[in-house]
Formats: structure tokens, sequence, C-alpha cells
């Protein structure tokens, strides 16, 4: 058997990278939204929902990815806490990954507005129209982007200190393609 690599396999680290800006632009484009009823920002909506869907297939390849392939350990030395608060942020990224777009996409469905992907590609409803659904998964949807928003930002500053303060090799692990 050969010795655990020190780096995220290829694919991985190319999931990663292209998710990292998909979701910055989410929240971004997200935030527009949020910030303006106007029709002028309809295009933003246009492009959110697609740009939602394909992040949540690209999770599920993720997932796939990750489970089929070798991580990178954690530096030993690292404190018991910082390596649960590790494991535990990953697990809440990849929910957050997943509940987000369907979120969304619950929350069009109750509003009894198509998910449109692009002018000739509707997606089908996937919980039936109703005003109070559409006003709790709104709010939902809302909580959950500050959440990820947070979580991001968390994973971001661990990130860097990993790779400017301690020099332990776990930010190279995702930059970095060889050994």
């Amino acid at each position: 058997m050969s010795a655990p690599s020190n780096h995220f396999a290829p694919l991985a680290r190319l999931l990663h990278w292209l998710m990292a800006l998909m979701i910055l632009a989410m929240l971004f484009i997200g935030a527009g939204m949020a910030a303006s009823v106007s029709e002028r920002h309809e295009w933003l909506l246009h492009l959110h929902k697609p740009l939602g869907i394909a992040i949540l297939l690209l999770v599920v390849v993720r997932l796939v990815v990750r489970f089929s392939t070798r991580q990178p350990p954690l530096p030993k030395d690292l404190p018991g806490w910082q390596v649960l608060a590790a494991k535990l942020s990953h697990v809440l990224l990849y929910a957050l990954m997943l509940v987000l777009p369907l979120l969304g996409w619950a929350m069009i469905s109750a509003a009894g507005d198509p998910v449109m992907l692009s002018s000739s590609l509707q997606l089908p409803s996937i919980v039936p129209a109703n005003p109070t659904t559409f006003a709790f998964l709104r709010k939902a949807h809302g909580y959950l982007a500050y959440l990820l928003f947070l979580t991001v930002l968390v994973h971001l500053a661990a990130a860097l200190f990993h790779g400017w303060i301690r020099r332990d090799g776990v930010l190279e692990s995702m930059v970095r393609g060889k050994d």
C-alpha cells in the first residue's frame, strides 16, 4: 500500500477551486438580489438559479471524489479541538452546499414560479405552490446563506492561518499538485 499523499487529488483540487469561485459569486449575487427588489436586477435571478443547480450537481460529484480518494492527513501536532473544528466545518460546508440549492429550488417552487435553467430547460417543482411555505423557505434560505458566508470566512481564515502562521502544509495540500 502506498503512503498517504500530502496533497489532494487533482480532481478534488479542481472541484474545490471551481466551487469556491461559484459559491463566492452566488453569495454576491444573492446579496445583490436581497438588497434590491427592482426589476432591473431580474438578470441576477436568471444567473442565480442555474448557478445554484450547477453547485448542487458539483457537490454531489465532489462528495463522490472525496470518498473515493485519499485525503492528506492533518498535522499530527494539531490540537484535538482544531481537528474537530476542521472536520465539523467541512461537514457544515458540504451540508450547506447541498441544502442551499435545494432550499432555493423549493422556495421558487413554493412561489409558484418555474425553475428555469435556460429559456428552454425547466426543472419540475419540488413543493406545491404555497405562500406560507415560500415565506418560510425564503427566510431559511437567507439565514443559511449568511451561515455559509460566515463558514467560508472561517474556512479561509483557517487556511491562511495554516499557510502563513503554522506553515504546516495544510494550505499547500489544496494549492500545489506535487508532493
